[in-house]
C-alpha cells in the first residue's frame, strides 16, 4: 500500500529558528505570522506537490484550527485537512456536527487528529484538570458517542465522563472523516485499536517506532479490527548530506542554552508518555544527536512535541522513509522550518525519488 503523506500548517507561526531565545532576543522580523495570506502560500505548496493532507494543529499559540482550515478549503481543492481535536473542550455531538458541516462544504476532506493533551500546564489553561489516564478515558468515551452521533439515528449515552439524551446529528456526511489517534502509552494504543481507524507515534529510530506499531496491531488485533498506523518527524532535505547537516548544525547554533535547560526540565516532569521518549533519545546532551543514520534528535532539544527529524540527502532521505513504510506505516506526518520553503526542498527533491520507487502514489491516485 503507498504511503500517504501530510505536511504541517504553521498556525502558531512559522521561521527559520526551533524556537525563540528564552531572552526573547532574535533577527527582527524573522518570525512570520500565521496570518491567512502565509498559510495559504504553504497550503498551495502543499496542494502543489500532490501531499494527501496537512496536519492543522490546535493550541494555546496556534489559531483556531477549524477557522483557518475553512478559510483555506477555499483556496485549495485537494489536499485533506487533519484538525487536531481535543476530547473534553468540545461536545462529542457538537463535534460530530461540525465534521459533517465541513465534510459538506469541503467535498469530504476532513480528517480528525484526536489529541488527549500531554502537557498539564496547557490542559489547566484551558481549564482541564484530569489526570493522564482519566483523559485517555474521556478520549474513548469521546470517540464513542461521536460515532454514533456520526449514524444520524436519536440515542442516549451515560458514560463516566458524557451524559447524553437524545443525541442526534441530523445531517451526517456519507464519509465519516478518518480518526488519527496520537500518543506512545498503552491507552493510546488501546483507545486507537478499539475506536481509532490510524494509530500515530512520533518519530523514533526504526526499532522504537517497530515496537510501538507491533503494540498496537497487537491491540487491535485483540478488538478484531484492522486500522493504519503512522508517525511524525520534521525533515531537513538538501541536495547533498553535507548541506543538510549543516542547517542541522545552524539549528543547533541558534538555541539559547538556557532555553534548552528549561525545555529539559519541563520535559522530565510530564505526564506525556511520548515527551518522556522524544527526551531519551538525547538526555539534553548536544553531544550525540544523530541517534540513527539520518534521523536527529535536535528539534526535541528545546520544541515539545515530536522531537526527531530526517536529515540528509534527497536520496538518503526517501531512503529513510521507504524503510520506515517497510515497518507497515501507511501514513507519515512532515513538517520543517520553515514550511513554505522546505515543502519545495522536499517536493522538488524527495517526492520524485518516493514516486519512482513505488512508495508514494501519484498525485490524484
Amino acid at each position: 500500500m503507498p504511503l500517504e503523506l501530510h505536511w504541517f500548517l504553521p498556525l502558531h507561526g512559522d521561521g527559520r529558528e526551533v524556537a525563540k531565545p528564552s531572552s526573547g532576543s532574535g533577527t527582527p522580523g524573522a518570525r512570520r505570522d500565521p496570518d491567512l495570506d502565509y498559510l495559504t502560500q504553504v497550503a498551495l505548496a502543499v496542494e502543489r506537490f500532490g501531499f494527501s493532507g496537512m496536519l492543522t494543529p490546535f493550541g494555546l499559540f496556534c489559531e483556531d484550527p477549524w477557522v483557518m482550515a475553512s478559510a483555506l478549503s477555499t483556496r485549495i481543492h485537494q489536499v485533506r485537512f487533519m484538525i487536531a481535536l481535543r476530547p473534553g473542550f468540545v461536545s462529542p455531538v457538537l463535534a460530530a456536527q461540525q465534521a459533517a458541516t465541513f465534510q459538506r462544504v469541503t467535498g469530504g476532506r476532513l480528517q480528525l487528529n484526536l489529541v488527549t493533551g500531554g502537557d498539564v500546564d496547557e490542559q489547566r489553561r484551558y481549564g482541564d484538570w484530569l489526570t493522564h489516564d482519566q483523559r485517555y478515558e474521556r478520549a474513548t468515551e469521546f470517540l464513542d458517542v461521536f460515532n454514533r452521533a456520526w449514524t444520524g439515528e436519536r440515542f442516549d449515552y451515560h458514560g463516566t465522563h458524557y451524559q447524553v439524551q437524545g443525541g442526534l446529528v441530523t445531517r451526517p456526511h456519507p464519509v465519516r472523516p478518518l480518526t488519527f489517534v496520537g500518543g506512545s502509552s498503552e491507552q493510546a494504543q488501546r483507545l486507537a485499536a478499539r475506536h481509532g481507524d490510524v494509530f500515530i507515534a512520533w518519530g523514533e529510530p526504526p526499532a522504537g517506532v517497530a515496537e510501538l506499531v507491533a503494540d498496537a496491531r497487537r491491540f487491535a488485533d485483540e478488538q478484531k479490527r484492522r486500522i493504519g498506523y503512522g508517525s511524525r518527524f520534521h525533515v531537513i532535505s538538501r541536495d547533498t548530506s553535507a548541506e543538510a547537516w549543516r542547517v542541522a548544525g545552524q539549528l543547533v547554533d541558534g538555541m539559547d542554552p538556557g532555553r534548552i535547560e528549561q525545555a529539559q526540565r519541563r520535559f522530565r516532569s510530564t505526564e506525556s508518555v511520548g515527551q518522556r521518549r522524544m527526551a531519551a533519545l538525547h538526555g539534553g546532551s548536544t553531544a550525540a544527536l544523530e541517534v540513527y543514520p539520518n534521523v536527529w534528535a535536535g528539534y526535541g532539544l528545546v520544541r515539545p512535541g515530536v522531537g526527531t527529524a530526517l536529515v540528509g540527502s534527497h536520496e538518503e532521505v526517501a531512503e529513510r522513509i521507504e524503510e520506515y513504510h517497510s515497518l507497515g506505516l501507511d501514513h507519515l506526518i512532515l513538517s520543517a522550518h520553515p514550511h513554505l520553503e522546505e515543502a519545495y526542498a522536499f517536493g522538488e527533491g524527495v517526492l520524485p525519488l518516493l514516486r519512482k520507487h513505488g512508495i508514494v502514489a501519484e498525485p490524484g491516485r
